[in-house]
């Protein structure tokens, strides 16, 4: 979408079939993006996510003086690595609202030397940043908040990591740990990392893990209490290709599960490294038919059976489960959502408030959400919070025969700008 519209009118759709690739992972996106810049050698990346947040890694990695070539509409990038930590001495770098992008630049910034600013939109000023800078304070680093303490705008005064040992909680969000993992390669010392409490989103932890080993990193993990990292160098692996976006292809499998249609999704499987994957195993158990080949997954839908379930390792795709139990017989409790609070919105108050407005009964308290669908759904208009994940949750509402009203859909630009003409060439 060109244009940013006000708001989207979707009909009451009765079908969903068919075939789509979903665009590459913004999770491998990202991380590949800073890798091939740290790496030594050249990286050519292959389905690269072109999405708002991987615009603003790309640009500011540019910025830092990397060399990266976009191809084929930015889904193709070659990018000659530094072989270091960055060399520019100063920047000021605007990140939107990409969480991923702020938590692992404010670490690596800090592993060279100069001044730097990151600073996005409002929201990302809101969401809070003070383990990861409490973490890298402790390692020497030198940040500064210019606002308001723990939270960005940031002001990195960077002069090198020594490197050693750091603690850092677990339970708020885990691109804190992503992030002090991918640049403790880089630091004075090698560096091992103890995580303070438990540790959520641990699939989001293996996938920074996986990623870190095919550019030539080892991490000792242990148990995900702590991690090992040997001082190194990243090498880059040459060709490497990105998934389809694990948490995207939640969406048609569900309006698969919703309309009782059948949707092929390509370019995710059964070896993804992605943990929401492990959302089609979740339809499964709510009675959706399931197919997995290497590199698609098929859904076909049927009757479909709320659950109460602990979704703590798949967060983003939680989401679209608290959707679908408008269409589930029974009433669905998701458990170990804590994190929806802190990401591109107040998840849990935005799920809460749409929800109603459809007609459920919603109950919530800080770490789970409670829904029983109504007898008959409302048609509504849906705000979005600007949150690409609020839109394309509750456009899967249109497939149940009730007509709704998506406002700001140009939000799901953040990873998924294509989505609602994928959506509308497959819903009937």
């Amino acid at each position: 979408m060109e244009n940013r519209p006000n708001s989207l009118d979707l009909p009451a759709f009765k079908s969903f079939e068919g075939t789509l690739r979903v665009p590459g992972s913004k999770s491998i996106s990202n991380r590949a993006l800073l890798l091939s810049a740290l790496a030594k050698g050249e990286t050519r990346l292959h389905y690269l996510l072109q999405s708002d947040d991987t615009i603003h890694m790309g640009n500011a990695l540019a910025q830092l003086g990397v060399d990266i070539s976009f191809f084929e509409n930015g889904t193709e990038a070659v990018i000659k690595g530094l072989g270091s930590s960055f060399v520019a001495q100063e920047g000021k770098f605007f990140l939107g609202n990409a969480g991923t992008a702020m938590r692992s630049l404010t670490a690596a910034l800090c592993l060279g030397n100069g001044k730097f600013t990151l600073h996005g939109e409002p929201r990302m000023h809101e969401r809070p940043i003070g383990d990861l800078i409490f973490a890298l304070r402790s390692l020497g680093a030198d940040i500064r908040c210019l606002e308001n303490e723990s939270y960005p705008p940031l002001e990195i005064h960077a002069n090198g990591l020594k490197g050693s040992s750091v603690s850092v909680r677990g339970n708020i969000s885990s691109q804190y740990l992503t992030a002090l993992l991918l640049c403790a390669p880089y630091t004075e010392n090698g560096l091992t990392i103890t995580v303070e409490g438990e540790l959520i989103s641990k699939p989001y932890i293996a996938l920074t893990i996986s990623m870190m080993k095919d550019f030539g990193i080892t991490v000792k993990n242990n148990n995900f209490e702590s991690f090992e990292i040997p001082k190194g160098v990243y090498i880059a692996p040459g060709d490497y290709e990105i998934e389809g976006d694990a948490s995207s292809a939640s969406y048609p499998l569900a309006a698969a599960a919703i309309s009782h249609g059948k949707v092929r999704v390509e370019g995710v499987g059964e070896n993804s490294i992605q943990g929401d994957i492990r959302f089609a195993s979740v339809l499964q158990q709510m009675g959706a038919q399931i197919t997995y080949g290497k590199n698609w997954v098929e859904c076909k839908g049927c009757e479909l059976n709320a659950i109460d379930m602990d979704l703590n390792h798949i967060p983003d795709a939680a989401m679209t489960i608290a959707v679908l139990a408008l269409f589930a017989k029974g009433t669905t409790k998701i458990r170990g959502i804590a994190s929806w609070k802190v990401k591109e919105t107040d998840r849990l108050f935005a799920l809460k408030t749409e929800l109603q407005k459809l007609g459920a009964f919603v109950e919530t308290d800080d770490d789970s959400i409670t829904i029983t669908p109504p007898a008959k759904l409302k048609s509504a208009s849906i705000d979005t919070y600007n949150d690409h994940r609020m839109a394309m949750c509750f456009s899967l509402v249109s497939l149940g025969g009730t007509p709704i009203t998506i406002m700001d859909p140009a939000c799901v630009n953040k990873t998924y700008p294509s989505y609602f003409d994928d959506f509308m060439r497959l819903a009937k």
